[in-house]
């Protein structure tokens, strides 16, 4: 039974060799949840309103897979970027492309795009990603276009087959949580220009 005022998410997760405490942080698709009732290879999460609101766990449905990690210690070796599990909003999927090689493009939200970078580095649901174009529409788009930052990931095969991004299509809406030290860098930015 979920806690008062949440929504009680389970999850299948049988064949994860991680098997994770009560009151454990681990990340569903790129958002960081707290473990509170696990059994029989099953984990359950109670979800606020809040963040059913800012991420797209509340449009899962009965069966949808999911990207899971847990969480890193100060010995735990990093493959990837620094990922909190703060989703900074929804990007929105344009394109899929998977001839040659596996590219999606995805709209960000809002100001996000200034975080981006070429080579940089995004999460998206929780898969730790290398942005492999930027391309800035602000201003510049035709009478009727989005406007905004479109950013391009490109998939290996070991990605595509280790995480639900295979399945994502035009219009999907996926959890994006930006780069932590861009975050960093801009916030510091912002406040010395204020000064």
């Amino acid at each position: 039974m979920a806690a008062a005022g949440a929504t009680r998410l389970e999850i299948a997760a049988e064949g994860w060799s991680y098997h994770p405490d009560l009151g454990a942080s681990v990340s569903v698709n790129g958002c960081c949840l707290t473990v509170v009732a696990a059994a029989g290879g099953t984990l359950h999460f109670d979800v606020i309103p809040q963040t059913l609101a800012v991420t797209s766990l509340g449009s899962l449905r009965a069966g949808d897979g999911v990207n899971l990690e847990h969480a890193a210690t100060p010995t735990t070796f990093l493959g990837g970027h620094v990922v909190l599990g703060h989703v900074d909003g929804l990007a929105e999927v344009v394109e899929v492309r998977t001839v040659g090689e596996w590219r999606v493009r995805l709209l960000l939200p809002g100001d996000l795009g200034i975080h981006a970078v070429d080579k940089g580095s995004i999460a998206l649901d929780g898969v730790s990603l290398t942005i492999a174009r930027v391309e800035d529409l602000r201003g510049e788009s035709p009478a009727g276009a989005r406007d905004g930052t479109v950013v391009d990931v490109c998939l290996i095969p070991e990605t595509l087959a280790r995480t639900n991004l295979a399945a994502r299509k035009v219009g999907d809406r996926l959890n994006v949580e930006v780069d932590y030290l861009a975050k960093l860098v801009a916030r510091q930015l912002e406040w010395m220009r204020k000064r």
